[in-house]
């Protein structure tokens, strides 16, 4: 099994399931039946060895909490990072009103994790067949994320972006860089070559396959600093002189996840910015 086999899985994976898709018995409303929530995924690879996953146990990065692929697989050595691209009427439906997430990116934010699980859960199991032990770390009994602000630590944060309140012992996001992915954006998201708005996946295997190569140095270096995800915030949590203020972003997707339960989101500062759907360049 080589990187092409596991790429052409993924994409036979998408292109046979109905989980990419609403269904009319679960559809916000008849405009998002049968909407497509993904595009075909882009893949990186990354040696489970790679100095760069002890660097995120750095207190400046992630913290000795983070584990390494190592620690998750005592014999790792791949890490598989993905990014799934939201489809056209995913971001468009979510540029109709600034204030709160449309039906459709509702829909991509609850159903599109949901499938990002499924696609995981189904290429691990292809890789484990196939003789290799694997895993999905944020599918493993041994993960846990800290989504709630402490008193203690409300100014704490470091130079990721990730508060030591806003945390967790595996995050896509930076997996995603290790490998080669993308890079961070103001906004803390990761900018890929298909944008930023979508969402991540990874899995640990003993599969042994060629690193890709990382062609950014510096863990900002796609975002152009525009200050678009600022503007668009309905909160201002994003500014160019502060960064991300994780707490007034929890606090707002908390009312979004009563106001549309059982969902939630918000996604503004994905769309209608110039890293939506590629790599800006200044």
């Amino acid at each position: 099994m080589d990187k092409k086999n596991i790429i052409e899985m993924a994409t036979y994976f998408m292109e046979n399931t109905e989980f990419n898709f609403i269904p009319e018995e679960i559809a916000l409303s008849e405009t998002v039946v049968g909407m497509k929530i993904f595009e075909t995924p882009i893949f990186a690879f990354g040696a489970a060895d790679d100095k760069y996953f002890e660097l995120l146990k750095e207190p400046s990065a992630i913290g000795q909490h983070f584990l390494t692929p190592k620690e998750w697989l005592h014999q790792a050595k791949t890490v598989i990072s993905f990014f799934l691209p939201f489809t056209d009427a995913v971001k468009r439906g979510n540029r109709r009103d600034m204030s709160w997430p449309s039906e459709e990116w509702l829909h991509g934010r609850i159903e599109g994790q949901a499938f990002v699980i499924k696609l995981c859960q189904y290429l691990s199991s292809e890789l484990i067949n196939a003789g290799y032990r694997s895993l999905v770390p944020s599918l493993d009994e041994r993960f846990w994320a800290k989504t709630k602000l402490d008193k203690a630590t409300q100014n704490s944060d470091n130079d990721s972006g990730t508060s030591v309140s806003f945390t967790s012992n595996w995050s896509e996001r930076h997996v995603a860089y290790v490998c080669g992915l993308g890079t961070f954006g103001l906004s803390k998201g990761l900018i890929t070559e298909k944008g930023i708005a979508g969402r991540l996946g990874s899995i640990i295997t003993e599969l042994d396959l060629p690193p890709d190569k990382r062609v950014y140095e510096s863990i900002y270096e796609y975002c152009t600093m525009c200050g678009a995800c600022g503007k668009n915030c309905p909160v201002n949590a994003i500014s160019l002189d502060k960064g991300k203020d994780h707490k007034i972003c929890s606090e707002f997707l908390n009312i979004t996840a009563e106001k549309y339960k059982p969902r939630y989101g918000c996604g503004k500062c994905q769309i209608g910015v110039p890293c939506v759907s590629s790599i800006p360049y200044s």
